[in-house]
């Protein structure tokens, strides 16, 4: 998993800001990105929207399954707006233990967006409940670093 401190690095040194918005994580990323000393240079806040309302009324989500690629884009496009940064990362989910929209338990979709990229990578992860939060989270940082340092 990608070091919290190393995405607040490759922020900081682009002058650039980041928020998240979080469903099955329920707030866990935010926790990571925040753990950092000095991460307040970069990290602005995030949401939590475990229900699919608050994903409506604060982030501006239209999908119609809220376990898909195209909700975690707009959940992400959404915290960006609200929150006004540079970049967002989301993540959306089952964590378990039944199926949800008919995806199976570990099906986890991460979106992040900037003001000119906007997309979602999908993760089939394993194991328990904190497992596949974990596994969501570490995701979500990945996906992060790499599409901040890219280029």
């Amino acid at each position: 998993m990608t070091d919290p401190a190393l995405v607040h690095a490759a922020l900081l040194e682009r002058g650039l800001t980041v928020g998240c918005a979080e469903s099955l994580t329920g707030g866990e990323l935010a926790a990571m990105l925040s753990a950092t000393p000095g991460a307040s240079g970069t990290f602005v806040g995030g949401v939590v929207s475990y229900s699919t309302e608050v994903k409506r009324r604060l982030l501006s989500v239209t999908a119609a399954e809220v376990v898909s690629g195209e909700c975690a884009v707009q959940m992400a496009a959404g915290a960006r707006d609200l929150l006004e940064v540079d970049w967002a990362v989301s993540t959306t989910g089952v964590a378990g233990p039944d199926l949800q929209e008919g995806r199976p338990v570990g099906t986890v979709f991460v979106g992040l967006a900037s003001s000119d990229t906007a997309r979602f990578v999908r993760l089939d992860l394993d194991g328990d409940r904190d497992a596949i939060r974990s596994g969501a989270c570490a995701g979500a940082l990945d996906l992060l670093l790499a599409e901040v340092t890219r280029g």
